[in-house]
């Protein structure tokens, strides 16, 4: 259905309100703090939790927080965790089971209902991030039920980046600053001369709804036109790019490639960019008993491709080189799962350039492969 109701603006007192009616509501509201060093995400009670006045520096591995003059809560690049961690959780039960004094067994779903979320703040990157997710882990025939009743109850307040860090590179993915549709309320955060304040566009009747019961005023032209000019300069601005070719057939041309031994000896397997990463989805599971033997249950874990054990058989791991697993993760990520999926698997937030301990740059890595494809080419 469509929405119609015009863009809005609030001040931070709206903003204030806007949380302040979630709580109120029940909901659960995640959004970005400051905590341990870094921007992270956490849960809110009050939009006075924000990270008003920080930003961030990175490159590749490398993540520091800086202070800002301007006192904005939006003026930063995305931080360790996204939204996965909340909708696709690390660690979740699937089921437990206890012996009946009889002998036999009692099985129990564990089939709660989850919280009702409110995620505040989600970069245009992440929110694409999540529709991958919503077509991988819910668009197939097996659907991943836990994640599913996460999704469908949780609310998605977007934030438009104005501030892109040195390790993004969303627009060479096909994205940019701008948040696509999905959102439930799209927030631009302006700093100028006449004051501080969002402007804020309605994507569902559910945000229309949240915004009516907020101060607000309609939206006029100097806000309007401050908030598409930092959105469309951060666009020319961001601090990476991937070379402009078709990546899915550059990656399938170059699994020969002498480019992977190089990344390899680099390489640590330790998958940090795939627990960080906001649309890897692997997993596994594991089963925990107690001590008597007469309770167990069923956990699900994230699992990651550069674990060893990750394509093991029953002869043994399949990719037992760094090289060959550091490949399967790029191949897959940029080329393979638009055969899986109809789409590219990552979305340019950088973060695995970010938290990489050893620096690998995704950006540079693909660079590296063009250029050996097209002396081979030339030969």
């Amino acid at each position: 259905m469509t929405v119609t109701t015009p863009p809005a603006v609030i001040g931070k007192e709206g903003l204030n309100a806007l949380v302040a009616a979630l709580v109120a509501e029940g909901r659960t509201v995640v959004g970005p703090t400051v905590r341990d060093g870094a921007i992270v995400l956490a849960e809110l009670t009050s939009a006075a939790q924000l990270p008003y006045g920080w930003g961030v520096e990175l490159d590749a591995g490398r993540y520091r927080l800086v202070p800002r003059e301007d006192g904005a809560a939006f003026a930063h690049s995305s931080g360790p965790q996204s939204w996965k961690s909340f909708l696709h959780p690390a660690r979740e039960r699937l089921w437990s089971a206890d012996r009946t004094p009889e002998g036999g067994l009692s099985f129990t779903a564990d089939d709660a209902e989850p919280p009702s979320y409110a995620f505040l703040g989600v970069r245009p990157c992440d929110l694409r991030a999540i529709a991958i997710q919503d077509r991988v882990l819910t668009g197939g025939r097996f659907e991943d039920s836990g994640y599913g009743r996460r999704r469908r109850g949780a609310l998605l307040i977007a934030a438009e980046c104005t501030e892109p860090g040195a390790t993004c590179f969303c627009v060479s993915m096909g994205g940019g600053p701008a948040a696509d549709p999905g959102y439930d309320l799209a927030l631009t955060e302006v700093v100028d001369d006449d004051g501080h304040r969002f402007l804020v566009r309605v994507g569902s009747e559910e945000g229309a709804r949240l915004l009516a019961g907020v101060p607000h005023r309609t939206a006029d032209q100097v806000t309007e036109a401050a908030a598409c000019g930092a959105v469309d300069a951060a666009r020319d601005r961001m601090g990476r790019t991937l070379p402009p070719v078709d990546l899915r057939t550059l990656l399938g041309a170059s699994l020969e490639a002498e480019r992977w031994d190089d990344v390899a000896a680099r390489c640590l397997t330790c998958g940090n960019c795939t627990m960080v990463c906001p649309t890897c989805f692997c997993t596994t599971t594991e089963e925990v008993t107690d001590l008597t033997g007469d309770h167990t249950e069923r956990w699900q874990r994230w699992d990651s491709c550069f674990d060893l054990d990750f394509s093991y058989l029953h002869e043994g791991p399949v990719r037992t080189s760094g090289r060959s697993r550091y490949r399967q993760w790029l191949t897959h990520k940029l080329g393979t799962w638009h055969d899986q999926f109809g789409s590219s698997g990552c979305v340019g937030c950088g973060r695995c350039i970010a938290w990489c301990p050893v620096g690998i740059d995704i950006t540079e890595e693909v660079a590296a492969l063009h250029t050996e494809l097209g002396t081979e080419t030339e030969r």
